[in-house]
């Protein structure tokens, strides 16, 4: 094999390796289903209970515009979560680089 080439298949193999991307799927997976969940939640919410969403909670301000504005701080915060969450994804890439790298432990 090429000296410059990982051996793919044995990096696959690597027990460091298998926890990252099964750690990546544990975060990636359940985060975009709340996403996704919780963005088609509002029309789904408008069309079938417009009564509940046109509540009023201040004014002209109802239910439905603070589920609508609640979604950017979802948006933020899970955002937040997954830069968190990626800087460890990052440490342990860079672990394996270098085992791949230098052939360590």
């Amino acid at each position: 094999m090429n000296e410059h080439q990982p051996d793919w298949n044995a990096l696959e193999q690597d027990l460091d390796f298998q926890q990252l991307v099964a750690a990546k799927r544990r975060f990636i997976v359940p985060a975009t289903l709340f996403f996704l969940i919780y963005y088609f939640a509002l029309p789904i919410l408008v069309g079938y209970f417009p009564t509940l969403m046109e509540t009023p909670v201040i004014g002209a301000l109802n239910v439905a515009y603070l589920f609508a504005l609640s979604q950017f701080v979802m948006a933020w915060v899970v955002m937040a979560l997954y830069v968190k969450a990626a800087n460890g994804f990052d440490e342990a890439a860079a672990k394996i680089r270098a085992k791949v790298a230098g052939g360590g432990p």
